[in-house]
């Protein structure tokens, strides 16, 4: 009796070492984690069609979506009042990148990133922030850098030593466009004197031929615009004036409407920026600080027309300082007397 029993354990101990054996190893998984998805909703301030700010931020969204697959949406004409809610209703709708395109959005933005820590905002403005949400990247548009060149430019082209800024609404950004072309002015030593004027629209081409018409009428020969839709009332002064008016623009290429008059365009880009911030928020990095310059998202529209081929040669040499750092464009963002 005793030996079946002994006989009974061995069995039943062979039979769970046998078991272990044939057992299959534990494996480590050396897969790597999915990737987080993304998307990305962006509010404009204008309608995506008005050739001008706005295409530009719907051309950069469309060629990210086209080149990384990302799920985008976008809203336009939206007020200030309304892009709080705006943004919570994205958020609300799984986007989890929220990007404001426009410098009067960025108050709010800066508020809500706080609230949303999961979700990463894109601010844009004219100055760096001073402690900003880590989920905030923040795009420093830096205007007046851009029109130090376009100063520079029209300060040589001049014959009769009178130039015009014409802006549309009087917000620092606009203030520091101005003070940038008198810094030009004051480089270069020439003798020529700025009238600075705001139509006090961005989009309305009747307030910006009234602007450009008084400008013209106080000896203006070359007219810096930096207007959205008023720029087509400016053509129209131009083209309309007794004398050789010169113009300039501002974001796109808007030679066919003046060619006569037409010299350049401080042309923007927002594709290149936008794609660059979009891979590193892919690398893990949810926030930042991502100037504009001449060698990041702009650029002074080539070839420059109407002017002086010496004049050219001096503005390309200018141009190449700016992108080297030789020249430093101060941001004066105070009224203009």
């Amino acid at each position: 009796m005793r030996k079946s029993r002994y006989m009974v354990l061995f069995v039943l101990l062979l039979v769970s070492v046998l078991a272990a054996q044939c057992a299959p190893a534990a494996t480590t998984s050396t897969e790597a984690p999915a990737a987080k998805t993304y998307k990305l909703a962006a509010i404009f301030p204008g309608v995506i069609t008005d050739a001008d700010y706005n295409t530009l931020a719907y051309v950069g969204v469309t060629q990210l979506q086209e080149k990384t697959g990302i799920e985008t949406a976008y809203s336009e004409s939206v007020a200030v009042p309304d892009v709080d809610r705006v943004m919570r209703e994205y958020i609300d709708g799984g986007f989890n990148i929220v990007w404001t395109h426009g410098g009067q959005f960025v108050n709010q933005t800066i508020e809500l990133a706080p609230q949303f820590p999961e979700v990463i905002f894109i601010a844009e403005g004219d100055a760096p922030l001073e402690n900003p949400p880590a989920n905030l990247w923040f795009i420093d548009r830096n205007f007046h850098v851009g029109f130090y060149g376009i100063g520079a430019l029209a300060a040589r082209a001049t014959k009769t030593g009178v130039i015009g800024y014409i802006g549309g609404v009087t917000l620092p950004f606009s203030y520091a466009e101005a003070h940038a072309i008198q810094q030009a002015i004051d480089d270069s030593g020439l003798d020529v004197e700025l009238k600075a004027v705001w139509a006090g629209d961005l989009n309305d081409p009747t307030k910006g031929r009234q602007v450009a018409d008084a400008l013209i009428a106080e000896g203006a020969d070359v007219l810096m615009g930096a207007l959205n839709l008023g720029m087509f009332g400016v053509f129209e002064a131009v083209k309309a004036a007794p004398e050789k008016v010169l113009v300039t623009v501002k974001y796109t290429d808007k030679k066919e409407y003046a060619p006569d008059n037409y010299v350049t365009a401080l042309l923007y880009d927002f594709a290149g920026p936008l794609a660059d911030i979009y891979a590193k928020i892919q690398a893990g990095e949810t926030g930042g600080y991502y100037p504009l310059g001449f060698d990041t998202g702009v650029a002074l529209q080539t070839p420059i027309s109407n002017v002086d081929p010496a004049v050219v040669t001096e503005v390309e040499a200018i141009l190449a300082d700016l992108v080297a750092g030789k020249i430093n464009v101060v941001k004066d963002i105070s009224e203009v007397k």
